[in-house]
């Protein structure tokens, strides 16, 4: 069922959680590399356009969500395992920024392949 306005402040209030309890392996472990996939997704995307064609190291593995590109149009919850990633700013925007500078972003299988 698709999130509706009117679900939001309950949702909200309660800190519902997107988390869902199904058996899906691992695609990647933590000190990983991975590739971020460069994909142009018509509609909703939890994927930031600065990470895409980028490679990022696998921080740690939050466990199995539900994947919020198809939950958002109805299509179901396709069940997904989210990994905290880091990027080096030098990776995402060039050698000006210092080499030990990193952003961390969680991302679902969808968006990654290992490097």
């Amino acid at each position: 069922m698709p999130l509706t306005k009117d679900m939001v402040p309950g949702l909200v209030a309660t800190g519902a959680s997107a988390r869902v309890d199904a058996d899906v392996a691992p695609k990647v472990k933590p000190g990983d590399t991975i590739s971020v996939r460069n994909i142009n997704p018509v509609g909703h995307t939890r994927l930031p356009r600065y990470i895409r064609g980028k490679k990022g190291t696998v921080d740690r593995d939050h466990g199995v969500f539900v994947w919020p590109d198809t939950a958002a149009h109805g299509q179901g919850e396709t069940p997904q395992r989210v990994y905290s990633v880091y990027f080096t700013a030098q990776e995402l925007w060039g050698s000006d920024y210092p080499d030990n500078d990193r952003l961390y972003i969680d991302l679902w299988d969808n968006y990654i392949d290992p490097a």
